[in-house]
Formats: structure tokens, C-alpha cells, sequence
């Protein structure tokens, strides 16, 4: 039997909302099919945040590997998607305990929207530092969510971020999961081999496990 595979990426296109500052998608054509030229070439220009993806601990660490030398063992396999929706501004663990059992896997994905929004979400919901480090303490080894951070937008301190850095966490953000039931899944989503940046789009997906 073929497994069902829920894509969780957003599309990524010139009006993608992205963190206030950052550089949105833009695409430009340098070579068009015609005469004399076989192919279409595009030229894309973006922040390695736009849209679904994993952020490096360069990001949050001034002597943080890159994304292209970071394990991808966090990246690929079994996960729990677990429902906060309206629970923010923060994630506490009351909001997920109910998810939480001794067959917790390494990766949970934690979803806060009804409906991902369109545009850039000023009063995103985020993880709590303390819900971070209790996952943590269970072994997960990976934390996503369906906002654009883990921290509030308006943090300077980056706590959430933080303890990932001390406890050595993977994350995702900007993750679709509005047609995601609890439960358990396969996840994949491989950043690019980028060897100087601080984070690298993916293609997130979510496969049943049988």
C-alpha cells in the first residue's frame, strides 16, 4: 500500500510573508527557451527563512556550525504533531501534556493555527523555554511549529533559541499543519548543503507510518 504523504511547506513566492526586514522571494528570468537558447534560467534571491525551514545554530550562535555541516539524522523520521491551536502567546507544557507519553519520538511538531495566515503574523504563538527544555529532557532532538519562530517576534533574547543551543535541538519553523491530525508520522525535511549560511529552506513533508 502507498503511504499517505502530507506536503507541510508553504509556497514560496514574491508575496511569502517573511520576519519584518528580512529579504522576501524574488525571481528573475536570465535565459529564455527561443532562438539560440534551448533552456528557461532562473536567477532566485531570498532569506534562507522564507518559508518552511531549518534554522542553524549559526543563527542564534556566533560560532554556531552552518546549516550545510549540521547532522541530518533530526531531519528524517518518526515525529508527533501535537495541537496547541489558540494557545498562545507561549506554548506551555499544560497546552501539549496531553500528547506526552513513554512513546514519545525525537521530533515533535507543534501546531498553534485553525488556518496558517497569509500574511506576516505580528502576535505569533512560540514555544515557552520551559516547554523546550522538558522536551529536551525526554530526548527529543527536534521541535517545529507552524509559526515563522520558536521565540515571540518581538524577543531580543531569544530564550527558545537558547535552549536549543544548550541542549543541542534542531527546528523547524514556518510549517503548514492545518490538515494535520495529531498523531504520529515520518517526517522529512533535508535542508540544503549550504556551507556558510544560517538556516536552509526545505521541503517539509509529513508520511504515515503505515
Amino acid at each position: 500500500m502507498t503511504r499517505q504523504i502530507w506536503d507541510i511547506s508553504p509556497a514560496i513566492h514574491p508575496a511569502a510573508p517573511v520576519f519584518p526586514g528580512d529579504t522576501p522571494y524574488s525571481q528573475e528570468w536570465v535565459a529564455n527557451i527561443g532562438p539560440g537558447c534551448p533552456v528557461n534560467v532562473s536567477a532566485i534571491h531570498l532569506s534562507p527563512h522564507v518559508g518552511a525551514h531549518a534554522d542553524a545554530p549559526l543563527h542564534y550562535d556566533p560560532q554556531g556550525a552552518a546549516i550545510g555541516a549540521v547532522d541530518l539524522d533530526a531531519f528524517l523520521g518518526p515525529c508527533r504533531v501535537i495541537h496547541a491551536i489558540g494557545c498562545g502567546p507561549l506554548i506551555e507544557w499544560r497546552h501539549i501534556a496531553h500528547a506526552i507519553d513513554a512513546g514519545l519520538p525525537a521530533r515533535v511538531l507543534v501546531r498553534t493555527y485553525e488556518k496558517a495566515p497569509t500574511g506576516w503574523d505580528a502576535d505569533l504563538a512560540a514555544y515557552a523555554p520551559e516547554t523546550v527544555q522538558k522536551l529536551a529532557d525526554l530526548g527529543v532532538k527536534l521541535i517545529g511549529i507552524d509559526t515563522a519562530s520558536i521565540d515571540p517576534a518581538s524577543s531580543k533574547s531569544l530564550d527558545s533559541h537558547m535552549v536549543i543551543r544548550q541542549r543541542g535541538l534542531r527546528v523547524l519553523e514556518n510549517l503548514v499543519l492545518d490538515e494535520v491530525s495529531e498523531g504520529d508520522y515520518e517526517l522529512i525535511a533535508l535542508p540544503l548543503k549550504l556551507t556558510e549560511a544560517d538556516a536552509s529552506p526545505v521541503r517539509a513533508v509529513l508520511r504515515s507510518l503505515r
